[in-house]
C-alpha cells in the first residue's frame, strides 16, 4: 500500500455545476453557470492562484442541488455556494480560494437539494 502524499496535489478545488436540464426543470446552465466558471478560471489564473499545490477550477455535471441553482462547491472544505453574478464569484475567489475564509452570505442552505 502506498502512503498518502505529504501535501494534497491541489490546495483547493472549486467545481461549477454546468448541467443543462430539459423540460423546464431548474438547472445551473440556465443561470449563467458557464460564464461564472469561465470568469472564476480567469480570475484564479490572473491572481496567480492556479496550478499544482494551489487552486483548480473544474466543470461538473449535475451536483444534484438544482433548487439552489447556480451552485459551486469548494473542496476539501465541502463548502457549497449559490451565486448571483460575477461579483459573487470575485468574492469567492478573493475570500475563500485566496484567503481561506468562507463567504457566509453566499452559502447554499444545507436543505436545498434537487
Amino acid at each position: 500500500m502506498t502512503a498518502p502524499p505529504a501535501a494534497p496535489y491541489y490546495q483547493r478545488h472549486i467545481f461549477f455545476c454546468l448541467n443543462q436540464r430539459t423540460g423546464g426543470e431548474n438547472c445551473c446552465a440556465d443561470h449563467g453557470a458557464q460564464a461564472a466558471f469561465e470568469h472564476c478560471k480567469a480570475r484564479v489564473k490572473a491572481a496567480g492562484l492556479a496550478g499544482v499545490g494551489r487552486v483548480r477550477v473544474n466543470k461538473a455535471g449535475c451536483l444534484n442541488r438544482c433548487a439552489g441553482a447556480p451552485v459551486a462547491v469548494v473542496y476539501p472544505e465541502g463548502v457549497w455556494y449559490s451565486y448571483v453574478d460575477l461579483s459573487d464569484i470575485d468574492e469567492i475567489v478573493d475570500a475563500h480560494l485566496r484567503g481561506g475564509r468562507v463567504v457566509e452570505r453566499l452559502l447554499l442552505p444545507p436543505e436545498i437539494g434537487r
